[in-house]
């Protein structure tokens, strides 16, 4: 049996150490010199905060509201998911102005559900509007309208969305977070965010002609210009067979608008979101989707 050779081993053990202690001192200096401060604050923000990470803020989530809170980027109150006294604790523990941001929320451009807007072809293949919307269309008689599949529905994380009885969506404008996934994800670009005071809603996306455009659908835009003859001057046009309105002039919106509404497309919405429609428009009474044409 061979001696056991003490020496290099020693000097193996040594090298080691020494290389050891090293890297341990370069971690030690990389840690002091590459070290970022993060404002312990910023943890107590968050906790106050809905955590839903929604982005209606502008924010990636609510971890980055909170630093822009901090750095003083932004108010407590642009945080219009949260409650009103969650808000004013952030701002009192901050010793900032609550600040003031209008919530918005999701509004759907159509009404024309299975029981007022005919169905030209049956889609017969993946049960998504936007599966739908690359097959001529979608199969509806309005080009322009809600398909109700229901991908709004889908991709809506906070269930603020469902379709009713006649495949045409909700939104519960208290679930709604204005996060904007389901305007993105809609085909027809039927959905947009509204701040709440936006009450004067055109109802309808069409820009079909008339007669032609109501034979598709009951509750169409039919272009009549009766909403912008009794509205204040410029608040309503119809531009491209269709009533738009111009909400740097909302201070100027009120039922008048609608009252002479011959298909009930132009409403008003309740701070509840449920919708009136003018003393002239006809009564929907059909109970049943109807048949496909």
């Amino acid at each position: 049996m061979e001696p056991i050779l003490i020496e290099p081993i020693l000097t193996a053990v040594g090298f080691m150490t020494i290389l050891g202690l090293t890297l341990a001192g370069i971690l030690v200096v990389a840690n002091k010199r590459l070290y970022v401060f993060e404002d312990p604050r910023i943890d107590q923000v968050e906790d106050l905060l809905p955590r839903a990470n929604c982005g209606a803020c502008g924010s990636a989530g609510c971890r980055q509201f909170a630093e822009s809170v901090i750095r003083g980027d932004a108010a407590p109150g642009a945080c219009t998911v949260n409650a009103g006294s969650m808000n004013q604790l952030i701002a009192d523990f901050l010793g900032v102005a609550v600040g003031f941001a209008e919530r918005q929320v999701a509004r759907l451009a159509c009404a024309g559900g299975r029981h007022v807007a005919y169905t030209k072809a049956s889609y017969r293949g993946v049960k998504s509007c936007r599966g739908a919307a690359l097959v001529s269309g979608g199969g509806k008689g309005c080009s322009w309208g809600c398909l109700g599949f229901g991908d709004c529905m889908t991709v809506c994380d906070f269930g603020a969305i469902t379709l009713d009885s006649f495949s045409l969506p909700i939104v519960d404008t208290q679930k709604c977070t204005a996060c904007g996934d389901c305007v993105e994800v809609c085909p027809k670009n039927l959905l947009s965010l509204h701040p709440v005071s936006h009450r004067l809603w055109v109802a309808c996306l069409s820009h079909g002609i008339g007669d032609e455009a109501e034979a598709d659908c009951d509750v169409v835009c039919t272009a009549c210009g009766r909403c912008a003859q009794d509205s204040p001057e410029g608040l309503i046009e119809v531009k491209g067979n269709l009533a738009v309105i111009d909400y740097s002039k909302n201070a100027l919106a009120s039922h008048v608008a609608i009252e002479r509404c011959p298909t009930g497309a132009i409403v008003w919405l309740e701070a509840d979101g449920s919708k009136l429609k003018g003393r002239d428009a006809k009564k929907v009474i059909r109970k049943a989707a109807l048949p496909t044409a």
